[in-house]
Formats: structure tokens, C-alpha cells, sequence
């Protein structure tokens, strides 16, 4: 039975770049609900790669699909917020995810924190050591993802001091957990895009408008290395 890779991105600037840099694979549109999307193949790999929507509904409304359909791997990449030992324009392959808007500390839990459940999700290791042959050292690290752009020293510092953070965005552990329960191999790549600091919006918008065939570019390497550990 041939493979299934699906791949979710996010925002419309990162994914447009992506499906003109894989138009050699002669990719045809995939439907699904009101999205964007595309199928192509590398090998006999099938990948499937929809554009979600920016957020962590949209995020997982797209990964259980792609669980659901039968995907052997599903992978995300964007743009996130430098939250510690990273600077703007690095790629980072993110180890952990957890959701830092999931807050029941009210009624006595930890940040973070969901009662009988498992709440810090873990990238798949083997995928991790493919991506990180394919295109040389990155950083890894706490990928932290909640419905809000970080964009103040005092929330991005927030976040370095409780939970060790290095990276924000908006999708990543919210993929992680349908990925943890459906038992499906995750894989995140990230560029960062701004230090979630008080002009990171600007720094983001520059870098989502400027440099988004770059990011492609690194993502389809790593996907190509992976398409190559699969069929051999």
C-alpha cells in the first residue's frame, strides 16, 4: 500500500510559496471543506497538503483529517515568534509542544495542565534525525502554541520563564496532540520570524511577506529526505 505523508500549513503567505516551489510534481487540487489544498506525489509517496487557517481549531480540524484519511506521517512548518536562544531568521526543528493558553490554575492545576490527559507532546525522534541530516544543525527545544500572537516583552518573557519556551506560534501543539492520540509521527520545522517582542508584528509581517520561498525551499528538503528514508 503506497504511503501517505500530509502536511499542514497554516497561513496562506507560507503555503502559496510551497505549492509553486513543488509544481514540478504537477500537484492537483485536493478538496477539503473550504480549504485550500493540494496532492502530489514524490516516488509513490502520496502528500497531502492543506492550508488550514491560522489557529489552533483550524490545526486540528486539518491534522484529524489527515489522521482520519490514513497519513503515515504528518508534518507542519511556518513562521513562529523567538521566544530564547534563537534569533530571527533561524530554523528550528521543535521537540516539545505544549498549549500555554490552556489554563486551569484556578482550580488548582499547573499551567498548561489537563486533567487525566497528557498535555506536552513529543516530535517523533526518527523524524527528527531525518530533517536534522537533511539541512544541517537547527535549534530544537519547547514549541508553545495558544490563539493569540505574542507580541510584548512581558507574555514573551512569560512564557522563557514558565516553560522554558524557545518558540510561539498558533498551531503547532494543537497537530502534536491529534498526532499523540491518532499515534501518528510528528514532524514541526520553523523559521523564526520576530522575537515576540513589542514590534513583532512588523518583524513578522517582513519576514511572512519576504521570505516564504526560502522556508519552502528548507521544508521540501526535509520532505524529499524523507520521501527518499521511506521508499528505500
Amino acid at each position: 500500500m503506497d504511503k501517505k505523508i500530509g502536511i499542514v500549513v497554516a497561513d496562506i503567505d507560507e503555503y502559496l510559496p510551497f505549492v509553486a516551489r513543488v509544481a514540478e510534481y504537477n500537484p492537483k487540487e485536493y478538496k477539503f471543506f473550504n480549504k485550500k489544498g493540494i496532492i502530489f506525489k514524490i516516488y509513490d509517496i502520496n502528500i497531502f497538503c492543506i492550508n488550514s487557517g491560522i489557529g489552533k481549531v483550524n490545526a486540528t480540524i486539518a491534522a484529524t483529517h489527515l489522521s482520519d484519511i490514513g497519513c503515515d506521517y504528518i508534518l507542519n512548518f511556518g513562521l513562529s515568534g523567538g521566544i530564547s536562544a534563537v534569533k530571527r531568521g533561524e530554523i528550528v526543528l521543535p521537540d516539545k509542544f505544549l498549549e500555554h493558553d490552556f489554563d486551569l490554575t484556578g482550580i488548582g492545576y499547573k499551567p498548561c495542565e489537563k486533567p487525566g490527559q497528557k498535555y506536552i507532546y513529543d516530535a517523533d525522534v526518527k523524524l527528527l534525525d531525518v530533517a536534522q541530516k537533511a539541512i544541517g544543525h537547527t535549534e530544537h527545544g519547547t514549541a508553545v502554541c495558544g490563539d493569540r500572537f505574542i507580541c510584548n516583552v512581558k507574555d514573551r518573557d512569560f512564557l522563557r520563564d514558565t516553560f522554558a519556551a524557545t518558540t510561539c506560534d498558533m498551531e503547532t501543539a494543537a497537530i502534536a496532540s491529534v498526532c499523540d492520540v491518532s499515534k501518528t509521527p510528528f514532524l514541526c520545522l520553523r523559521r523564526v520570524s520576530d522575537d515576540a517582542g513589542d514590534d513583532a508584528y512588523a518583524s513578522y509581517n517582513d519576514m511572512n511577506i519576504g521570505e516564504g520561498q526560502t522556508l519552502s525551499e528548507v521544508f521540501l528538503c526535509v520532505l524529499n529526505a524523507l520521501c527518499d528514508e521511506i521508499s528505500k
